[in-house]
């Protein structure tokens, strides 16, 4: 499966969004669905006419627990969707198959487009979280707020949220907003099956490996430029932590 990253050049969403519209207006409106408010693929498939027209609030139903998540819809989206309801029912799909057709557009053919249109354009790493991994690194470029979206797509750590945006985590900002129930539960963690510990050591073993490794006369340039990327994130890390 294609790892699949968030589109985080403008002029690229742009132009994507542009080749997007020239397919079908409908995919231009999903595509801009996910993108301003984070929603999934799945639940923008899934929404009537009655729920998104005029309204400053999408919700959807989250998971097998039946969470209800609350989407805000900025004002210009809320002018694109009222231009596309025109003349549609209330309970009609708001993005449908074919023409004629009641049933909304399968997941399958979302996906299709998307990706094909990602294609035509040069961009290898599109799937149906490109919507909701861009409208996630555009919000924490904005804000920093790392734990909005842990909180929005229900992931367990921020360092998981981090690993989905594609960005790299900011220790400083984890550490600042750590909560005690946070902590309490880090604890709980590391002490069970004694975790922490074997973590620890494998760090350590890696780190020795590494080390005894280091004046190897058959190392290649690779290898030195790899180790230095290391250190240099591990000394980050550690800066980090020592002043939080």
């Amino acid at each position: 499966m294609n790892w699949v990253a968030p589109i985080k050049d403008e002029q690229t969403l742009v132009t994507f969004q542009q080749k997007l519209r020239e397919v079908d207006d409908k995919y231009y409106i999903m595509f801009m669905i996910g993108v301003e408010t984070g929603m999934s693929l799945q639940n923008i498939l899934q929404l009537k006419v009655k729920d998104v027209l005029n309204k400053d609030v999408i919700k959807a139903v989250i998971g097998t627990k039946s969470i209800v998540t609350e989407y805000h819809v900025p004002e210009d989206v809320k002018k694109i969707i009222s231009d596309f309801c025109k003349n549609k029912k209330a309970n009609d799909y708001l993005i449908v198959g074919y023409l004629g057709d009641s049933q909304p557009v399968s997941r399958e053919q979302a996906y299709r487009v998307l990706r094909s249109v990602g294609k035509e354009i040069g961009l290898a790493s599109i799937g149906a979280q490109t919507m909701r991994k861009t409208f996630a690194w555009r919000y924490y470029k904005r804000t920093n707020d790392i734990y909005y979206l842990q909180n929005a797509f229900n992931h367990a750590s921020p360092s998981i949220t981090y690993r989905y945006i594609g960005e790299k985590p900011n220790i400083q900002i984890i550490l600042k907003k750590m909560s005690p129930e946070e902590n309490e539960r880090s604890r709980y963690m590391l002490y069970k099956n004694n975790s922490g510990i074997t973590r620890i050591s494998n760090i350590v073993d890696e780190l020795t490996t590494i080390k005894e490794q280091f004046s190897n006369p058959a190392n290649s340039d690779a290898f030195y430029g790899k180790v230095d990327c290391l250190l240099v994130e591990l000394e980050s890390i550690m800066e980090a932590y020592k002043n939080n």
